[in-house]
Formats: structure tokens, sequence, C-alpha cells
């Protein structure tokens, strides 16, 4: 059963709930002139919280979540999904699946849509349009909660029974970013006839290879460095969620807290304070479809679900076997690879570099992403091969 006409809707009584909870919080003692040193700065999360309470438009706020067209889609018994679906000028030519992660949301994708389906309207061609697809991932926003962790594996299978079975689409392109990155890689792999080709901002699924070069173990090193620096809300959502949930349910500060540290932390902030890089409002709005559909501690469960997969690293002496595009920026969260290591793991055909633009590209750069998107794209068309029937080495089958 699916809802074609869905809308969000915030209810009155649980935004005046929402508000005196922010208004009534207690803030606890902190070191003195700590900034982000030891997690979110005291003194711009009141600031944040001030204009939350006070000052931040809900009704502007529901209709620019509400400016495209959206659904739930019953991809499994007991699991809708949230879609935004917008219908490209190209009409129906590429579907185009864009996949988010965590903290991020549907939302994060809006500065890419109008553009993507709509290009004439950026001077492009009407031919060149997408029809956008972007899901919130099982926990997040208004998508169904899964009774339990569930991993990306998991996840790419619901997305191409969306894809296929409640959208129609026999093939398409995928695009993902955190998260979405190692669903993509899935998808691709246990989905390869629908899959046309993937585009990825890091190699979220690692290759199951050793490094062969000094660029390749530098890189391996930086990536570790920044996995003990950044990484410590990784291993928490990945073993203990629950009690992280019980933490910050009911208080959204705390949930704010949480999350913007990881904005703080992980876009390109050089010489740049958060509010510039990303304007209170936008903050706001990505951190009200956690709140206000009380999915923080769901929307963690892809960590832990990541483990019991085992999905995080590619099978052994498996190349994703669908054309990949990669794009790198800056990200302080995901250090930049080389390309030789990516191609242990992907058939790179089309490859950016970025020297600005962080972990959050399609909200800090949107115009290199889509630039990134249509150039991809394009050059899949330019290959003239067809996924079907290819294997990995050694024709391995993927279980």
């Amino acid at each position: 059963m699916s809802d074609n006409d869905f809308h969000i809707r915030w209810d009155a009584s649980a935004l005046a709930l929402l508000r005196s909870r922010i208004r009534g919080f207690e803030w606890p003692y902190n070191a003195a002139d700590s900034g982000w040193r030891y997690g979110c700065d005291p003194d711009f999360l009141r600031r944040f919280c001030i204009h939350w309470a006070d000052s931040y438009d809900i009704e502007a706020g529901e209709g620019t979540l509400n400016r495209y067209p959206q659904l739930l889609a019953e991809v499994a018994p007991g699991m809708r999904l949230h879609v935004v679906h917008v219908c490209g000028e190209a009409q129906g030519r590429r579907p185009l699946l864009l996949i988010h992660g965590w903290p991020g949301s549907v939302y994060q994708f809006w500065p890419l849509i109008d553009a993507l389906a709509f290009p004439s309207r950026f001077g492009g061609a009407p031919m060149d349009a997408f029809d956008v697809v972007i899901p919130s991932l099982p926990g997040y926003g208004y998508s169904d909660k899964p009774a339990a962790p569930v991993g990306p594996r998991a996840t790419a299978g619901w997305l191409a029974r969306l894809m296929r079975d409640a959208l129609g689409y026999q093939d398409y392109l995928v695009a993902g970013t955190d998260w979405g990155v190692v669903i993509a890689a899935w998808l691709a792999l246990d989905h390869r006839k629908d899959v046309r080709g993937i585009h990825i901002d890091y190699p979220g699924a690692q290759p199951a290879a050793a490094p062969t070069t000094d660029a390749e173990r530098a890189y391996l090193e930086a990536f570790e460095a920044a996995e003990n620096r950044l990484g410590a809300y990784s291993r928490l959502h990945a073993t203990r969620p629950q009690s992280l949930a019980f933490l910050a349910a009911g208080n959204p500060v705390a949930q704010a807290a949480w999350i913007l540290e990881r904005f703080h932390d992980w876009a390109d902030l050089r010489g740049r304070a958060i509010d510039e890089a990303f304007s209170l409002d936008t903050l706001i709005t990505n951190l009200m479809l956690t709140v206000m559909t009380d999915s923080f501690g769901s929307a963690t469960w892809m960590y832990a679900g990541a483990e019991s997969e085992g999905t995080r690293r590619l099978p052994e002496g498996c190349r994703v076997p669908v054309p990949a595009g990669f794009a790198s920026f800056p990200d302080p969260r995901h250090p930049r690879p080389p390309r030789s290591w990516v191609e242990k793991g992907y058939d790179v055909v089309h490859w950016r570099e970025h020297d600005r633009g962080g972990h959050f590209a399609s909200m800090e750069v949107p115009d290199l992403v889509i630039a990134d998107l249509r150039d991809w794209a394009a050059s899949l068309a330019n290959i003239h091969r067809k996924v079907d029937g290819i294997v990995d080495p050694e024709n391995k089958v993927i279980d």
C-alpha cells in the first residue's frame, strides 16, 4: 500500500511542546572558553536554540519541506519509505536515485533538485533531465522504523523494490553520500541488472585489498587517523545506540548538539563559522525531520546494522560491477583517496577532485555536485556498455 500524496504537517501541540523543552532545558556546567574542543560549542548552541524557539519560521520551514511531491511507498510488510519523487522534464528518460546518510536527510538534496529535474530553466537541454528520487532511509524522518537495526545491504534491497515495484523503473542511476555510498555499492552488487551506474564521494564500502603504493598506504593511515579523531560517535552508534537514544529522548537540545557537532566537524569551514556555511534555518529544518518524527535513535541504527552485516567492506576479490563516478571533496571526515585505491573496488569511469566543499557537498557546493552528476551521466551514455551480465573478477557470484 502506498500514499501517493504525502505532505509534512507539524502538529501545533507538538510544536508547543518542542519550544517548551528548548526553553526549559537545564544547561550543564561547561569548561570555560571551550568552543568546539570537547563537543558542541555551548555558546553557539545557546544562540542556535534561542533562534529555534523564538525566531524560526515554522510555517516557512514546513513549506520548504513540502516544496516537492512526496509519497509513502510500501517496500516490505511493515516498512513504508518516505520518498521525494520529482519527475523531470525528460519524462522518465533518466531516473536518478539519491541516497543520503547520517546526520543528513532528504532535505540535504534540496539545492540539487530543480537543476537536475528541469535543466532548461538553467540554460541546459530538457533531454538532460533526471527523474529525481530521494527516499528517507529506514528509521529516518517519515519512513517507518524497522523492528531492529538494519544495514546497508538490507536497505539496498528495499530501495530496489522501491524503484522497480513502487515507482516502475526498470533501470536507474544511483548517487549516494555518507551511508548512501555504501548502499549504492550493495545495490550495484545485488541488483546489477537494475543499476546502470553509481556515483560516490568516498569508498564507504572499502576494497578488500592490501595497499600497494605509498599513496594508498598514506591514505589508509589518514583514514585511520580521522577515525580516531572524529569517529567516537560511530562506535557508540554501532555498539550502544539504545543507550544514546535514552539520553536524547524528549531532549531536542541534546539531539541538536549531537547533530550540529557533525556539521561543524565535517563541513569545509576553512576560515568560516558554521553559520556562515549553513544558515541557522537550514540547520534547523534538517534537524526538524529528526526531532518531529522521534527518529533520533532509529536513525543511528544503520551503524549497528552494518556491523551485523559486515557490509562496510567489499567481498574478497570483488569489484562493484557497474560503471562508477567518483567526486572527492576536502572532507575532514573522509580523507581524499588515491584513484588507484578506489579502482581496486570500483570500475571508475569518471573522476573529479575538488578543492572546496566538505562532507555535505550538496548543501555546501551544490553547483559542483550538479555539474559532476551531469558529466558522470553523460560519460555513462558514451561508454556503450550494458551493465546486464557483468560479473565480478573470477566470475564470483555475490551471495
